[in-house]
């Protein structure tokens, strides 16, 4: 069966997969069969199932590659918070989220900005797309790993 590991505690070793029949299934990490990753929440995975005991897991690739390749499970807060200082009016943060519309939004304001920077007025989106990086960072850079995960990965919240 195809599914998704929704949390996995690798001091205790148990973890939490959501199945595509829609039920939950444990697990251990005896159970995990690919060899270089440890289970981590977010990653897709195949599994036999005993009971309601996941068996037999191997990693499968998501078909995005910049999901395999960064991770679709856990973010690092301080990674979107540089990301967001630095890089913020390219939306870099954003894709780093996962949010394409939204780095995409970012990225295009920017470019007009910059296009229409040579009269005046171009500056106000500038403005605007750096104040809103400059806050998204402040608030990246002070929130602990598991509650920025939680609001901002598992949670979806776009913005702020």
């Amino acid at each position: 069966m195809i599914g998704k590991i929704l949390a996995y505690d690798p001091l205790k070793a148990e973890g939490f997969i959501s199945g595509e029949d829609g039920n939950r299934y444990t697990f251990g990490g005896a159970d995990w069969r690919s060899s270089g990753d440890a289970p981590r929440a977010g990653a897709q995975v195949d599994f036999t199932i005993e009971g309601n005991q996941a068996r037999e897991i191997f990693a499968t690739s998501s078909g995005n590659a910049l999901t395999d390749a960064f991770g679709g499970g856990q973010k690092s807060p301080i990674v979107a918070g540089l990301l967001a200082l630095f890089l913020g009016a390219f939306g870099v943060h954003k894709f780093y989220l996962g949010y394409n519309t939204q780095g995409i939004i970012l990225l295009v304001t920017s470019v007009i900005g910059w296009l229409l920077a040579i009269i005046i007025i171009g500056l106000i989106p500038l403005i605007i797309v750096g104040v809103i990086c400059f806050i998204e960072a402040i608030i990246y850079l002070t929130k602990s790993e598991s509650e920025f995960n939680r609001i901002y990965v598992d949670g979806k919240k776009y913005w702020f």
